[in-house]
């Protein structure tokens, strides 16, 4: 994937997250005001309510994963709200370690190895972002893990054949970390899968 390629897929993720975000607050806002002047608990308020939730939280993470990168700080607290947040009510945990603000882009790499794992622990499990003198460790334990061995090629810097969209993060994240000047390793044992970059 060449690097204009890369730039544009991030600008057009940036474009897609941005107009989306706005309705998306729209519609929470207006279910808040329902629920200021209706007193009768509703479950298909509360439905709609949790499913804006979630679709924000997503729309949040996929800016920072898809969108443009900078050199821009990002707090602890705002990283861990967003991972809060987009893993609610789900079977996957994600413990973000480093204390100190981080540039936008590393954080970018973070949630894109987040998604690469993610996708292969489908059962759910604890994912750990570490960073030790710059050097970044995302480690998933699972009870069972379902690492594909071509996908994960694909981390190691194999040509992307037939790639899903659902899969994208795995061919985007070694691109990105390349102009990163950080190359990508990667290993997936049983029950532990790990990317470092």
């Amino acid at each position: 994937m060449g690097q204009s390629n890369v730039n544009l897929a991030a600008l057009i993720g940036s474009r897609i997250c941005h107009d989306l975000i706005s309705p998306i607050g729209a519609i929470n806002n207006g279910l808040e005001l329902l629920g200021m002047s209706d007193d009768r608990e509703s479950p298909e308020i509360d439905l709609i309510t949790e499913s804006v939730e979630n679709a924000s939280a997503r729309i949040r993470f996929f800016r920072i994963a898809f969108g443009a990168p900078s050199n821009t700080l990002m707090g602890r607290s705002e990283v861990i709200t967003i991972l809060r947040d987009v893993t609610s009510g789900g079977r996957m945990t994600v413990a973000y370690g480093p204390m100190d603000d981080q540039p936008r882009w590393a954080v970018r790499l973070v949630f894109l190895a987040v998604l690469c794992l993610e996708t292969s622990m489908p059962y759910g499990g604890r994912i750990e972002a570490s960073c030790a003198s710059g050097k970044w460790t995302i480690t998933g334990h699972a009870p069972k893990t379902n690492a594909d061995p071509a996908l994960w090629a694909v981390l190691s810097g194999a040509e992307p054949d037939g790639l899903a969209p659902a899969h994208v993060q795995f061919a985007l994240l070694p691109a990105v970390a390349d102009d990163a000047k950080r190359p990508v390793t990667c290993d997936a044992l049983e029950n532990t899968l790990t990317i470092r970059f």
